[in-house]
């Protein structure tokens, strides 16, 4: 009896400790190709849930509960042999406590995604390598991802995260995909974890925390102070709008949370939105519909 409860005891500890850290969904959409129904594209879609679902992305301990909710949206656009030209949505939220609410965290459209593929190959992430742009392009997202749930629960919590994503950055740059590089544009994942890592942005680290910690996992317990405090961490993000106008990590930010911003500012106990909608009409002049919403 005794060493019936230890193996139940053993199962479950292993159950909780060795938990990934990601609840992901991929969906492929292969349409633009004339040819979905490919059970290429079918294999590829379970391949790529398995990878990012099972492999251990970090050293830390994630309860089942605590796993990351993301999807990863991929649209191949056309293929020939092994060579895929697609792009991919990226997509994540956290949990807000009190709630059975999901606040999201990133929303990021990667359109330099073209990669290699070969309908059953192994998908193995190794840091100090670049074996394939699709490998590595998920990884970066993951690490990112992970990042900024972190930067949600502690301040600077995302750090050593971003700087994994760098070393995949700086890895991949010797190849010929693009993405990687300071001259790939404005819109890169270099330039987006450039910023990250930049101390030219940090205090976007300081809003994270703010806007999530202290303002949307009290809102169910102190509605007025959690709005006031989401009004100032928007005022933080003023001031990298200062320096920085038109930022792409601003434009990704607000890529996610516009939507979010207008609900929260749309009920509730009033406080003061003047200068908030001020705000937001000019870091964010695209989503001025969901401004014009904030009513009060």
């Amino acid at each position: 009896m005794r060493r019936l409860i230890l193996l139940f005891t053993i199962l479950i500890v292993s159950s909780t400790t060795f938990s990934q850290e990601l609840n992901c969904t991929v969906t492929i959409d292969a349409e633009q190709t004339g040819q979905p129904n490919q059970q290429v594209f079918r294999t590829l879609q379970q391949q790529l849930t398995d990878f990012l679902n099972n492999t251990k992305w970090t050293d830390k301990v994630y309860k089942n509960q605590e796993r990351i909710d993301c999807n990863f949206s991929l649209i191949i656009t056309s293929y020939e042999s092994d060579a895929f030209n697609a792009t991919l949505q990226v997509q994540a939220s956290r949990p807000v406590y009190g709630s059975t609410y999901d606040s999201p965290i990133y929303n990021y459209n990667d359109r330099q995604f073209n990669f290699d593929y070969i309908e059953f190959q192994p998908l193995n992430f190794n840091i100090n390598n670049f074996d394939s742009n699709l490998i590595s392009v998920l990884a970066f997202h993951v690490y990112t991802i992970i990042g900024l749930d972190a930067d949600t629960f502690q301040p600077n919590g995302g750090q050593e995260y971003f700087e994994i994503a760098k070393q995949i950055v700086n890895t991949a740059a010797a190849s010929n995909f693009a993405g990687w590089r300071a001259t790939d544009g404005t819109q890169s994942r270099y330039r987006y974890n450039d910023a990250l890592i930049s101390n030219v942005y940090k205090e976007f680290h300081d809003s994270m925390y703010q806007y999530h910690r202290l303002g949307m996992d009290k809102m169910s317990e102190e509605p007025r102070e959690a709005k006031e405090a989401i009004v100032a961490a928007i005022e933080t993000l003023k001031s990298i709008n200062d320096r920085r106008p038109n930022s792409y990590l601003l434009r990704t930010f607000f890529d996610a949370k516009s939507d979010e911003i207008q609900a929260v500012f749309s009920g509730g106990p009033r406080v003061e939105i003047a200068q908030l909608v001020d705000n937001l009409n000019r870091m964010a002049p695209t989503k001025r519909r969901n401004w014009a919403e904030i009513k009060f």
